[in-house]
């Protein structure tokens, strides 16, 4: 990708300190799943990057027959509708990220982005809205009323056209509860990267909002996290790379890439006691659920 505004969101200044080539190929799972949040678009720095189809290839490899590819902005939302029309591993979500709201709203550009976003919306193989929400870390007080707007309006366009919302949630679970509800969540509601404890577990699992692990999941400070995975019924239980952050133990600093959710998903069956085929068989078919087949014929999106 040589587009400028393809670029990579959250990137660690102490990259260049860090072994940023990708591990090894995971022993591949017996019964496969989807990556159910990654971001292709974004190259890493390592010495051996590698483009979407070579990421696609490995993650087949290794039985993972499928990916979510997310859009953070405008750009990178067309880029993804326009690979799932051709390619039949790929579906996508489009949305504007939080942390871009505000600054789109004080250029009087919000309304016109977010009405991109709507029109993509349409097209046969965006199968969600997202990834929007609110993010209170990287976004200060004066930012958080433009990221309610937009947060609003994203859950609007995925009622309107049926499709599935993915939430972006840091620092923000209280806020973003509260404007689900007054709102009115999508039928298909999905916590991407899941960050909060078992009570915000319980919780969607009364509302039948579904929780997406990453990599986070088996990191060793994560026991809270580890605990809300307990709490979450199976049936809401999805997974995830957000590639290429959040590398799963033992690689957690090096790059991610969909191929890597064999050891994700195998953290979280140890987790919760039980065999990795049976948990890789019940997230498959949660995830179809929320999004729809994969293998359909690819269409083609206008230039």
């Amino acid at each position: 990708m040589t587009d400028p505004h393809l670029r990579a969101r959250g990137s660690d200044d102490s990259a260049q300190h860090r072994d940023l080539t990708y591990p090894p190929l995971p022993e591949a799972l017996r019964v496969p799943v989807y990556d159910n949040h990654t971001h292709l678009e974004i190259a890493d720095g390592g010495e051996n990057a590698i483009d979407y189809h070579e990421h696609l290839d490995r993650a087949s490899s290794v039985g993972v027959r499928g990916v979510v590819q997310v859009g953070t902005d405008l750009a990178t939302s067309r880029w993804s509708a326009e690979i799932a029309a051709r390619e039949p591993r790929v579906l996508a979500a489009v949305a504007i990220h939080p942390n871009d709201t505000p600054e789109l709203e004080a250029q009087g550009l919000l309304d016109e982005h977010l009405a991109g976003i709507d029109e993509l919306a349409a097209l046969p193989r965006v199968r969600a809205i997202g990834e929007t929400g609110l993010d209170f870390f990287r976004t200060g007080p004066e930012g958080r009323d433009a990221q309610v707007r937009a947060f609003e309006a994203h859950i609007q366009i995925a009622k309107r056209h049926d499709l599935a919302l993915q939430i972006h949630d840091r620092d923000a679970h209280d806020v973003v509860v509260e404007t689900l509800l007054r709102v009115g969540a999508p039928e298909r509601t999905v916590f991407h990267c899941f960050s909060g404890g078992p009570d915000l577990a319980q919780l969607c699992a009364e509302r039948g909002w579904y929780m997406s692990f990453a990599g986070t999941v088996s990191f060793k400070n994560a026991a809270s996290l580890r605990e809300a995975l307990k709490v979450a019924p199976r049936h809401l239980i999805m997974v995830e790379t957000d590639a290429p952050y959040l590398t799963p133990t033992p690689y957690r600093g090096r790059p991610n890439a969909p191929y890597l959710i064999p050891l994700t998903l195998r953290s979280m069956a140890e987790t919760i006691g039980t065999d990795p085929s049976m948990l890789a068989a019940q997230i498959s078919s949660n995830t179809e659920a929320v999004y729809g087949a994969w293998d359909r014929d690819p269409v083609t999106v206008d230039e």
